[in-house]
């Protein structure tokens, strides 16, 4: 591969790190619009297990707004050892682990994961955007606050149910 091509691969590895933070980044500060901004326009497969599976950006946004864009959700996702590799000049694949951190202050509760993230990327209009992406949870600790000390709910891979 000459130079410029080694150039150009840097920067879209760059640019995808920088999509999925910023997709976190809007997550914590429960910006919907931009949120949805960082997926294509149109199909896409989004699962996010147990809060649902989705097949449009725009029902991802609708079901965030309602359960997490609220003052009492306070939250954390922390992206983690990125693994990239470009398929071609405008698809790509990343496999992301995820550190998750939720306070509920309405249900005094605190909620911890560990997850990855399995997503495909395409190039739009010169934009990296995730066309697909699966988060899968492999830790999970509820904890509960209510009675003023910490009370374990739960310690394992996923809440029993799921």
């Amino acid at each position: 591969m000459d130079l410029a091509h080694r150039l150009q691969a840097l920067e879209d590895i760059e640019a995808i790190k920088r999509l999925k933070y910023d997709y976190f980044y809007y997550c914590d500060t429960k910006q919907p619009d931009k949120m949805r901004q960082c997926f294509v326009d149109g199909p896409v497969h989004i699962d996010y297990g147990r809060v649902g599976i989705f097949q449009h950006r725009d029902a991802l946004a609708t079901v965030f707004t309602e359960l997490a864009c609220h003052e009492h959700m306070v939250e954390m996702h922390h992206a983690q050892n990125p693994r990239i590799d470009l398929v071609d000049d405008s698809h790509a694949k990343g496999v992301w682990g995820l550190y998750y951190h939720l306070i509920n202050t309405n249900a005094r509760s605190v909620t911890q994961l560990g997850a990855y993230y399995e997503d495909e990327y395409r190039k739009v209009d010169d934009r990296w955007r995730i066309s697909t992406t699966v988060c899968k949870v492999n830790s999970t600790y509820v904890c509960d606050l209510s009675e003023h000390m910490a009370r374990v709910l739960f310690a394992g891979i996923a809440v029993a149910g799921e």
